[in-house]
């Protein structure tokens, strides 16, 4: 009987995958036809799919009396994106290895040093890291005349090193920073200790005890490593013109190629994750949902309750310069964004052409930077610096709102994670939480938002742009938002395992009690991490649709027989990205740059408040920040344990994804 638990399982969990791939696939299609308020003629049109792709007939089409088979059409173009994606994470993971094998051996001090770094490396878009390379090969062609690789796809013939290149860089990082971190929490342990007294060398110890014991922690992290690659395959594969399986998601919008496009993208990753967590894990685990239950009702949680705790928070890490320094970026950024719209009388300054004394014209859109315009214009002639400006407040409040709701609504679904699912639903659920990191979020998210934002010639859009601006931040959220409940009720399940949570529920303590008491103390600092990873990564998504002309707000489209390029009606951030093919093969390169300097400002001011976050937590028990010792502070938050949890929320053990 337990041998075919396994294949049921696993055959159940597909399945389940393979509706939600069905649903994205029909939404494009419905929300055309049928509108986007209409929940019962979408439910009609999923059922109807699903019997359409069930039948074998319908994975082909006839075209000029020919029959082509959606899978025979397909399967060239995936295997090309495959082989990027895997030569990709084979050298980012192999990179990473040897500068970890290399960097573990290193003082201390060059040690903190390179974490800086990796910091600094994570906040460059994988856009900016394509844009880059394309221009360094372009640079090497016209002043040395030779060519380093292939760029761009020519007719049938194929790149490959120039995008399995950029596709490795950021992951490699990834992998890098976890295999640090995981490496020297290995070196701490009592048994590396003990190879060391009987006179191992650090290298032997290293590739004959540490690696092998990291390799399971590192195959649970690579799981969101593969996510966000799969994310960039889809803007990579545009920025190199390549013909890999995303081009005929986004160029064929037919229901079907799109549903047998992410199932193909879909099914291997799947096999690879969900077997062997399948396999590993087929006992039953113990539940430690046994415990006193009081059943409390929803109104009882103080569904705001924990604002206040939160601004107390807030208060007390303003008194660390990191975070002090990045939410004061943000909140600067914000605030001139507001005065400069409301004060200047022509916020954003267009010229259509600069003349001379005489009259004569000497300079048309784009025009450079360092004249009349201090970064320049774009190809309409409006100032970058002054859209820039202008659409901080959007692209900012936008993106906070969005993490907000993340984990706002994470956390109060994490609530009903923790204290009203018993253990086999948890597993569950985790189970199918998880095949969403199989398939490309940006990818998904545009398919979802193309129907809604893209305006049409004279007729515009067929809503309002609150419902549009409303509608995104709904998908953006929803998206993630199993993630961040799985997440954050981990973190409370891992919590309320400790000694102090069991004994207060013993002593009669009720679920509302505990949550309040001594959970949320701890998951608070969490959130505020968590909150600032999603932030950084609405912010990405951004950058990945502006490719795409879908804008925050929606794509004003032109009509007639020379219609202009699609463009932003808010002048959000990512309304400059999509100028990113015409900047490079036209060489005005201050068009991209700018704005992507503008996503990486925000990022890393981000990125400060979370470490600030970090040390604060470090500081309390005592833990080496710095290189220096710091002894707990008097004035700590009520009810905070000895042991706080104080990882990035990326590197969290995979036993929480485990259930």
């Amino acid at each position: 009987m337990r041998l075919l638990v396994f294949p049921l399982r696993f055959i159940f969990y597909y399945i389940l995958g393979l509706i939600g791939i069905l649903a994205v696939s029909i939404a494009p299609e419905v929300i055309k036809e049928k509108g986007l308020y209409n929940f019962v003629g979408f439910f009609e049109g999923l059922i109807k799919f699903v019997f359409v792709f069930i039948d074998g007939e319908n994975w082909s089409y006839s075209y000029k009396g020919v029959t082509v088979d959606f899978l025979d059409m397909l399967w060239g173009p995936y295997l090309y994106s495959l082989q990027i994606i895997c030569g990709a994470l084979a050298l980012g993971l192999g990179m990473a290895f040897i500068f970890t094998s290399f960097t573990v051996f290193l003082p201390r001090w060059i040690t903190s040093t390179v974490k800086k770094a990796l910091n600094l490396f994570e906040t460059v878009p994988d856009l900016m890291v394509a844009f880059m390379l394309q221009l360094l090969i372009v640079y090497v062609f016209k002043h040395f005349g030779f060519e380093l690789m292939n760029f761009t796809e020519f007719g049938e013939e194929k790149v490959f090193l120039a995008p399995v290149i950029t596709l490795s860089i950021i992951p490699m990082i990834s992998f890098f920073r976890i295999l640090l971190f995981i490496t020297e929490e290995e070196m701490l342990k009592p048994h590396v200790e003990f190879a060391q007294s009987k006179g191992m060398s650090k290298s032997r110890i290293l590739f004959s005890h540490i690696l092998k014991n990291i390799t399971p922690s590192l195959f649970y992290h690579g799981k969101l490593i593969i996510w966000g690659m799969l994310s960039s395959l889809f803007i990579i594969e545009t920025i190199f013109n390549m013909r890999g399986i995303t081009y005929y998601i986004i160029q064929d919008f037919r229901p079907m190629v799109i549903a047998i496009s992410l199932m193909m993208i879909y099914t291997p990753f799947f096999i690879l994750y969900q077997g062997v967590y399948l396999w590993i894990n087929r006992e039953s685990h113990f539940d430690h949902t046994k415990f006193k239950k009081d059943k409390p009702k929803w109104n009882e949680w103080r569904i705001w309750g924990w604002l206040s705790s939160i601004r107390r928070l807030w208060w007390q890490h303003m008194k660390n310069g990191k975070f002090a320094v990045g939410f004061s970026t943000i909140f600067l950024l914000i605030t001139i964004s507001f005065l400069y719209s409301l004060m200047k009388e022509e916020p954003i300054k267009q010229i259509q052409f600069m003349k001379n004394d005489e009259g004569r014209i000497i300079s048309a859109p784009p025009h450079k930077p360092f004249g009349e315009m201090l970064l320049g214009s774009d190809f309409f002639g409006y100032s970058i610096l002054d859209q820039l400006i202008v659409g901080a407040k959007y692209t900012l409040i936008f993106a906070l709102i969005v993490a907000s709701l993340r984990v706002i609504g994470g956390f109060y679904l994490g609530v009903a994670y923790h204290f009203h699912l018993k253990e086999a639903r948890k597993n569950w659920l985790d189970r199918m939480v998880d095949s969403i990191h199989f398939l490309p979020l940006s990818l998904i998210a545009y398919l979802l938002l193309r129907p809604v934002l893209w305006g049409l010639p004279v007729l515009g859009w067929d809503h309002s742009m609150f419902e549009r601006l409303v509608f995104e931040a709904v998908v953006l959220t929803v998206l993630v938002l199993p993630l961040t409940t799985v997440l954050i009720g981990n973190e409370l399940k891992l919590v309320g395992k400790q000694d102090f949570v069991l004994s207060a529920k013993l002593l009669g303590g009720s679920d509302k009690h505990v949550l309040w008491t001594h959970l949320f103390p701890h998951v608070a600092p969490r959130l505020f991490i968590i909150w600032g990873q999603q932030f950084i990564q609405t912010l990405l998504i951004l950058v990945h649709l502006g490719l795409f002309h879908l804008f925050l707000g929606g794509t004003i489209i032109t009509g007639g027989l020379v219609p202009d390029p699609p463009k932003s009606g808010t002048f959000e951030w990512s309304g400059l990205i999509s100028s990113t093919k015409n900047s490079l093969m036209t060489g005005k390169y201050w068009i991209v740059i700018a704005p992507l300097f503008a996503f990486m400002i925000a990022i890393i001011a981000m990125q400060l408040i979370v470490q600030g976050v970090k040390e604060i937590q470090q500081a309390k028990v005592g833990v080496l920040v710095n290189n220096t010792p710091i002894k707990a502070k008097s004035k700590q938050v009520k009810n905070v344990s000895s042991q706080p949890v104080v990882e990035d929320f990326q590197f969290v053990r995979h036993q929480s994804f485990k259930g």
